[in-house]
């Protein structure tokens, strides 16, 4: 009895342990890996293009920051928009890579600064008269823009993520099950993808919660 007290014991502070610890060692991770290719790929071009005494460690991952910031600021001009969906067009005409390039390219567009939401907002949608609620994303409020056999009076597409997997269900909803929360979707999203436990305010912020706007 004693040794399933202590395994149970070990084990909940082990994954008490990882969801602490992993997503700090993911960010890092990611930021280690942008680093190190930025200065792998940029680095090694300028060498080559550079006088040997111009150069210096970590130019390529100044040159990768740049290139990261001319590109999102030459996407506000119309001409690099246009040019920019034609050379687009080659991914949705290549066989299985315009699958997953679409699917990836509407989820990242829907976290856009530019994208024009509704309510820009995540919602709880009561389910049926269990008053149970579930977290979800407003992905389309606009009949018109929705497939013909899929439209309804009154009625908008909310996107449900999955705790802990990239994954989720879309669901068509009556608009009066659905109330308006007062939470940012990167709170949301991380609130969501972690099952609550990483709670709805990150530490230090004021509120402990976040709280619903009425109707």
């Amino acid at each position: 009895m004693e040794n399933v007290v202590m395994f149970g014991f070990i084990s909940r502070n082990i994954i008490t342990g990882l969801v602490t610890i992993l997503p700090v060692v993911l960010t890092l991770y990611l930021l280690y890996w942008f680093a190190v290719s930025a200065e792998a790929m940029l680095g090694s071009l300028m060498q080559l293009v550079l006088p040997q005494d111009w150069y210096w460690p970590g130019m390529g991952l100044v040159a990768g920051l740049l290139v990261v910031f001319l590109a999102g600021l030459l996407m506000n001009a119309y001409l690099v928009q246009r040019l920019f969906a034609t050379g687009e067009q080659l991914f949705y005409h290549m066989p299985f890579i315009k699958s997953v390039y679409r699917a990836m390219r509407d989820f990242f567009d829907y976290f856009s600064p530019a994208s024009k939401k509704e309510f820009d907002q995540v919602v709880a949608v009561t389910i049926g008269e269990t008053n149970m609620q579930v977290v979800g994303f407003v992905t389309q409020a606009i009949p018109d823009k929705m497939p013909p056999s899929f439209r309804e009076d009154d009625c908008i597409l909310v996107y449900f993520p999955l705790s802990y997997m990239i994954g989720g269900y879309t669901v068509m909803v009556p608009r009066d099950m659905v109330r308006k929360l007062d939470m940012k979707i990167e709170e949301a999203m991380r609130f969501t993808l972690s099952a609550g436990v990483t709670g709805t305010s990150p530490p230090g912020s004021k509120d402990g919660h976040s709280h619903a706007k009425k109707k």
